[in-house]
C-alpha cells in the first residue's frame, strides 16, 4: 500500500474496559460516536464471516483497512484472510498486535511470517500513524 484511502477502518479484535481512572473524561467513547466510526457486531470465533464487518466497510466504500489487535496469530491473522478474501487491500500494524507464548510455540513469531506472506504491507504504529497523517 502505498497510499492511504481517505477513509481508512482500523479493526481491532479488542473489547474494551474503561478503568475508573477514566471516569472524568469530558465523553468517554466521544471517538466511537465520530461519525466516521463504524462499531459492527463482535465476531464469533476469530474472524469476520460472522459478522457485518464486510458489508459494512462496502456500504462506506471502503476498500483498505489498518489492521491490528489480539491475538495475531488467532484473531487478528483470521481478519487478515478474510478481508483479502473478500477484496480489500490490508494493512497489519505488527506492533500493535500481541500473542501467547506457549511451550508449543510463539503464536507472535508465527504471526509475523504470515502477516509478511499475506498482507498487502506490514506496518509499526509509527509508519501507521504517519500513513494517516499523510492523507
Amino acid at each position: 500500500m502505498k497510499t492511504v484511502a481517505k477513509t481508512l477502518c482500523v479493526a481491532a479484535s479488542l473489547t474494551l474496559t474503561l478503568s475508573p481512572a477514566f471516569a472524568d473524561l469530558p465523553n468517554p467513547g466521544m471517538e466511537i460516536e465520530d461519525g466516521k466510526t463504524t462499531v459492527t457486531s463482535p465476531h464469533k470465533i476469530y474472524g469476520p464471516e460472522t459478522n457485518d464487518l464486510v458489508l459494512q466497510l462496502r456500504k462506506q466504500g471502503i476498500d483498505k483497512v489498518v489492521l491490528a489487535g489480539m491475538s495475531a496469530n488467532l484473531c487478528t491473522e483470521s481478519h487478515l484472510r478474510e478481508l483479502l478474501e473478500q477484496g480489500f487491500e490490508v494493512a497489519v500494524v505488527a506492533d500493535a498486535t500481541a500473542a501467547a507464548q506457549v511451550e508449543e510455540g510463539d503464536g507472535y513469531a508465527a504471526a509475523l511470517v504470515n502477516f509478511r506472506f499475506l498482507a498487502n504491507t506490514v506496518w509499526s504504529t509509527e509508519e501507521a500513524v504517519a500513513a494517516m497523517r499523510a492523507d
